[in-house]
């Protein structure tokens, strides 16, 4: 069975650009900055399309929904209702708010979903950052202070990043992306966002952008300091009872895939080549659990990404 690609889903965001152009060679709609690539999502709002092979057309929750033995493994037989990740491209022009996700035991009564994530640096900008966590010797008190008086970047963890880089976001944790980074997200299936502070902008239609003061005080880990990025040639990226995440070099040919299981693929690093089909940085696709070719480099070596989901 061969690899199954989706058709990027593009999202305006005031803080994204045209990186994905430049850097990634991809056709962008519209003009307007484009600041997410939603390539693989099964959402009642946002739904994958195959893009090629027989079951080109179809959506991602048509596989989940219908063929998920076959394509995913029967040891997935009784999860959700829908494909539980959501992998994604940002391009941050501009930093984004800060913001933080709700964690699993107080969404629901905020009226969200929880959202845990990692993020992986394809591209950087010299001096690029991000902020995530808060400062050692942050309160709760002296947070909201800072927060009145629009200084709370104070409070917050910065670290400059370069290509290569990792960090993992659980929910709970402060954080935004600051300008001049390119990133593979790999999440929960979630679109839940509060944000906390927004440095004073307006959005796309010149209004202030909403902000969710209370819920984001309520879901901020305040026992959260000074978290790393990780740095790694090859290994395992991030583990929770979400996903898992692997950066692998390539330099034979590869089964990818857990015996049985599925795996998500995303190049960042050389070209990949999979069924006579090449990839390249910042492309994803699904290694069906079912007779799922071997994945090889189309010259020395190639470095990818490896998600899966892990055994609970």
């Amino acid at each position: 069975m061969s690899p199954i690609t989706f058709t990027p889903l593009y999202q305006e965001r005031l803080w994204g650009g045209r990186t994905f152009s430049s850097q990634l060679s991809r056709a962008l709609p519209g003009h307007q900055p484009i600041g997410e690539a939603w390539e693989i999502v099964d959402r009642p709002e946002a739904q994958s399309v195959i893009a090629t092979g027989p079951h080109r057309g179809r959506t991602l929750h048509h596989l989940w929904t219908h063929h998920r033995a076959e394509i995913f493994g029967p040891r997935h037989a009784s999860a959700g209702p829908r494909f539980p990740l959501l992998g994604k491209l940002l391009d941050a022009r501009d930093r984004l708010s800060v913001q933080v996700h709700p964690p699993a035991d107080l969404a629901p009564q905020l009226g969200g979903e929880p959202k845990t994530e990692m993020w992986y640096f394809l591209a950087c900008d010299p001096g690029s950052r991000i902020y995530a966590g808060l400062a050692p010797g942050t309160t709760r008190a002296s947070f909201e202070e800072k927060l009145r008086h629009g200084t709370i970047e104070e409070c917050l963890h910065v670290l400059p990043t370069r290509e290569g880089d990792s960090i993992f976001i659980p929910s709970g944790r402060l954080h935004a992306i600051g300008e001049g980074n390119l990133i593979v997200e790999i999440q929960q299936n979630s679109d839940t966002t509060y944000r906390v502070f927004d440095w004073n902008r307006t959005g796309l239609d010149g209004q202030p952008r909403a902000l969710h003061l209370e819920e984001s005080l309520l879901s901020t880990d305040f026992h959260d300091f000074a978290p790393p990025l990780a740095h790694l040639e090859s290994g395992l990226l991030a583990a929770c009872n979400h996903f898992r995440v692997e950066k692998k070099i390539l330099t034979s040919r590869q089964d990818l895939r857990p015996p049985g299981d599925f795996a998500l693929i995303t190049v960042v690093g050389g070209r990949a080549t999979c069924a006579e089909q090449t990839f390249q940085p910042g492309d994803f696709f699904l290694l069906p659990a079912t007779d799922a070719p071997p994945v090889a480099a189309s010259a020395r070596e190639c470095t990818v990404l490896v998600t899966t989901l892990p055994h609970l």
